[in-house]
């Protein structure tokens, strides 16, 4: 598979991403939690760069092996906490907007609530959008793991 563009970005956006990193960062979740959720969002869509890309970042955070490794089946393995798992549904049910898809349920809405505070949800939901605004642009670009970033 070949890469369709060399660079899809203008500083414009560049800078844009920027600020929308900075307002995810200072939403008060950890590092680890996020990089968890973008590593879910991305596996659910299938955007290889962005999981290459979030592993290295992760470790360095803390993150073990173990857990980076399984969150793909995180509802059948005891790694995660209930907070994590409130986080990990959230991001699946966000992502997940296909047709007849029922979306954020008021039950996983409530189970994330129940975790985390506004700001922190304004955080994991900002991180998941922007995670899905990559994968889609990845995935329409054939963008490689590795290749660029």
């Amino acid at each position: 598979m070949e890469a369709r563009m060399t660079s899809p970005a203008n500083p414009d956006v560049i800078t844009a991403i920027q600020h929308l990193y900075k307002a995810i960062h200072a939403g008060g979740v950890d590092q680890r939690l996020l990089s968890l959720v973008h590593l879910r969002a991305s596996q659910i869509n299938g955007c290889s760069p962005c999981i290459f890309a979030t592993i290295q970042p992760a470790k360095k955070a803390g993150e073990t092996e173990e857990r980076l490794h399984n969150v793909v089946a995180w509802r059948e393995t005891p790694f995660y906490t209930e907070q994590e798992r409130a986080a990990l549904a959230l991001t699946e049910a966000a992502t997940r907007l296909q047709d007849g898809a029922p979306g954020v349920t008021d039950e996983i809405w409530d189970a994330a609530v129940d975790h985390f505070s506004e700001e922190q949800l304004g955080a994991i939901i900002l991180e998941v959008a922007l995670t899905n605004f990559f994968n889609r642009i990845n995935r329409t670009i054939r963008e490689q793991a590795g290749k660029t970033w």
